[in-house]
């Protein structure tokens, strides 16, 4: 029985689930922190979008039909990248006061998403500068989240990995 329980638990620890759940509640906080970052951004974004960038009269404003589906995924997504962000943000700064580590797990994410939108924006046609927007959106929204993460462990509401 022992040898067992010996074997059960070198699987664990080869697999990485020695996690405990204190360290998985601390994601889930620094993922909902995120998460909640990344929707207040994203409803931001949308509404200097809908105000003086894309106005009615705009070839890149959406049909009226589509604009609630639009918004309402692109902000789900937003949300789900924040969250995962900033879950992945926490494991990746540990203790380490590496100002390149965390800047690079902001650009990594920021440039995931944001080239993703430009490749679709690309083969949809649309104008280049509107793009590069969204490009620089999505660096603002992980960096925002990133301000907010570092904030909440300052505050010891998160704990670090």
């Amino acid at each position: 029985m022992i040898e067992v329980k010996e074997a059960v638990h070198e699987i664990n620890q080869s697999e990485g689930s020695d996690l405990s759940w204190m360290e998985r509640w601390e994601s889930l906080k620094a993922g909902g922190i995120g998460a909640i970052a990344a929707g207040m951004l994203f409803a931001l974004f949308t509404i200097i979008n809908r105000t003086w960038i894309l106005t009615p009269t705009s070839p890149l404003a959406l049909q009226p039909d589509n604009l609630g589906v639009t918004v309402a995924v692109s902000g789900a997504i937003a949300i789900l990248s924040g969250f995962l962000f900033a879950v992945t943000y926490r494991y990746v700064i540990r203790h380490d006061q590496n100002v390149h580590l965390k800047s690079g797990a902001v650009a990594a994410f920021g440039l995931v998403r944001g080239l993703a939108q430009l490749d679709l924006g690309c083969q949809s046609g649309v104008a280049p500068l509107p793009l590069l927007a969204m490009l620089l959106e999505s660096f603002v929204l992980f960096a925002g989240v990133r301000v907010v993460l570092d904030w909440a462990i300052a505050q010891s509401k998160v704990k670090l990995f």
